[in-house]
């Protein structure tokens, strides 16, 4: 198989995955929402939020019918959304995880087949990244891989706060 653009962001996209998966596996469900500090955003937060983003690059990709609009999320976790103590408003563990989950496969399999040209194409004019960023690749390359490590990082450092072990072992 050639090397492609598309499966190079899939290879750090795979490890983003893999590491979002240790960071939460053996978090209790009733402790997906815990807040050790007003100031740091929980689990559900944070994935529900990276949840949406594997949508955002369908489009870019070319592949904006696979797209799964779930409206009552984007207010919830959307850029704009501020975590919250839990006061039932939050889905499940298991609904959040399983979605972020699916979304990043189908993207997995939209990026193995994508051709390096999409990679290259312009923003277009609507797209709120335009004046920041310059091409699909770049967004794309950013959702998928420099975004999510910053809210793992954070789930990180909640396990840490909540007593919880790393997930990585120290060198």
């Amino acid at each position: 198989m050639p090397v492609t653009f598309g499966r190079i962001v899939n290879d750090g996209h795979r490890k983003v995955v893999g590491y979002a998966r240790m960071l939460v596996e053996d978090i209790p469900a009733d402790r997906f929402t815990a807040r050790p500090h007003p100031t740091m955003n929980h689990p559900a937060f944070c994935l529900g939020h990276l949840s949406l983003y594997p949508d955002r690059t369908l489009p870019l990709l070319g592949r904006p019918e696979l797209v799964v609009e779930r409206p009552e999320w984007e207010e919830l976790f959307s850029f704009r959304a501020t975590c919250e103590d839990d006061r039932g408003q939050y889905p499940a563990k298991d609904d959040i995880v399983g979605h972020f989950m699916d979304r990043c496969a189908v993207v997995r399999d939209v990026l193995e087949e994508a051709d390096d040209e999409r990679f290259r194409q312009p923003l277009p004019d609507d797209h709120p990244m335009k004046g920041r960023m310059d091409d699909s690749g770049s967004v794309i390359t950013f959702l998928l891989l420099a975004h999510p490590m910053v809210h793992l990082g954070q789930v990180s450092a909640w396990r840490r706060a909540m007593g919880m072990e790393a997930v990585l072992p120290r060198a």
